[in-house]
């Protein structure tokens, strides 16, 4: 089993800017792409940015290219999502995820953290 726990969400202004954490702990293996995504009230679950083991390549949706960066220490077993020029269709539970590939990433889920972009 691996665990992942979420931290760095919190309550933005539309423009500001949020990092968010993600630390894997338990069985986990040296290999595997990390990600990042998001649900919204009301909606699905979508997929935000991953990357891979390295960190050499990375994936974004393209409502956030540009704005956000998705970054790993594979040392440390983390993932960060650095997020800025937030707007309020930002606002969702932001969950971390990790599995095989960058477009494969349903092995684990965390738990989810709340970012919120007042308008």
């Amino acid at each position: 089993q691996v665990q992942l726990v979420e931290s760095g969400g919190g309550l933005v202004q539309a423009g500001g800017s949020l990092g968010l954490s993600c630390v894997a702990s338990g069985r986990t293996n040296s290999g595997y792409a990390m990600g990042w995504f998001r649900q919204a009230p009301g909606k699905e679950r979508e997929f935000v940015a991953s990357i891979s083991w390295g960190g050499y390549r990375t994936r974004y949706t393209d409502s956030v290219k540009g704005r956000f960066t998705i970054s790993r220490d594979s040392a440390k077993n983390t993932v960060y999502l650095q997020m800025s020029s937030l707007k309020p269709e930002d606002t969702a539970v932001y969950y971390c995820a990790v599995g095989p590939t960058l477009y494969n990433l349903n092995d684990y889920w965390g738990q989810g953290t709340q970012v919120t972009v007042s308008s």
